[in-house]
């Protein structure tokens, strides 16, 4: 089962895109070392405020997938100097 988690974040007080990878480094590094997921930054990455993040995530069992969603979700709900608009998810359904 593959799964994917996809979190639209503002960055209130970056004002620079260089504040913006000081906030962001460190949420996607950790994702993919806590949680080992894949993590892409991918829109708005010319937005100093703005910025969606996908997480993608593989196992045997639809469960685990769900559980690590779950924990790379709060994890990013949980990291200071950023809101999470909104955060939905993709399931790669295989035959």
């Amino acid at each position: 089962m593959i799964g994917a988690l996809v979190v639209e974040l503002h960055f209130p007080a970056c004002r620079s895109l260089k504040d913006k990878r000081a906030v962001l480094r460190p949420v996607t590094d950790g994702a993919r070392s806590r949680f080992a997921v894949a993590v892409a930054e991918t829109a708005y990455q010319d937005l100093h405020q703005r910025s969606v993040v996908e997480v993608a995530a593989a196992a045997a069992s639809a469960r685990v997938v769900v559980e690590t969603l779950d924990a790379v979700e709060r994890y990013i709900w949980s990291r200071p100097g950023l809101e999470v608009v909104g955060a939905t998810r993709r399931w790669l359904d295989y035959d």
